[in-house]
């Protein structure tokens, strides 16, 4: 039920869908990725003890992002380092995805309402490289 999207080995991004429902908790990313991925579903009355975060000095290389799509329908275009298209998928109201390397790209197919939550703060022009995407005629979508 969970998607992961590779390129040679290497994590382009993971899809948690909206039907996913396990209980517990659930990590989807491995532990040397600079953005943490859990779903986590406890009963009424679980408790999670107060606490607070320490300093700890991490080094963040690339910039990985999670899109929570609360409404709409939008077309995800995988990209691997070169900027060569690979494939693509449809996300829609409730699904997550985790963009962890390569290169993508996103055509809303229905209005459209998402959250965005990456590493920061935005570095403007010097955070990303543009690049010509796909045509729409030649886009492969993978059903998951």
């Amino acid at each position: 039920m969970i998607e992961e999207i590779k390129c040679k080995n290497q994590l382009l991004a993971i899809i948690i869908p909206d039907k996913f429902n396990e209980p517990g908790i659930h990590f989807f990313t491995p532990n040397d990725l600079s953005q943490q991925l859990a779903y986590m579903h406890h009963p009424a009355g679980k408790k999670i003890d107060p606490h607070v975060h320490n300093p700890v000095a991490r080094e963040v290389q690339y910039t990985q992002e999670v899109l929570f799509i609360k409404r709409g329908k939008i077309r995800v275009d995988f990209y691997d380092n070169n900027q060569v298209y690979l494939s693509s998928r449809v996300l829609q109201g409730g699904d997550v995805i985790l963009l962890a390397t390569g290169g993508h790209g996103f055509e809303m197919l229905e209005e459209t309402e998402m959250i965005e939550v990456k590493q920061g703060p935005y570095a403007g022009d010097t955070d990303k490289t543009r690049f010509a995407g796909i045509e729409t005629s030649k886009v492969s979508i993978i059903k998951n």
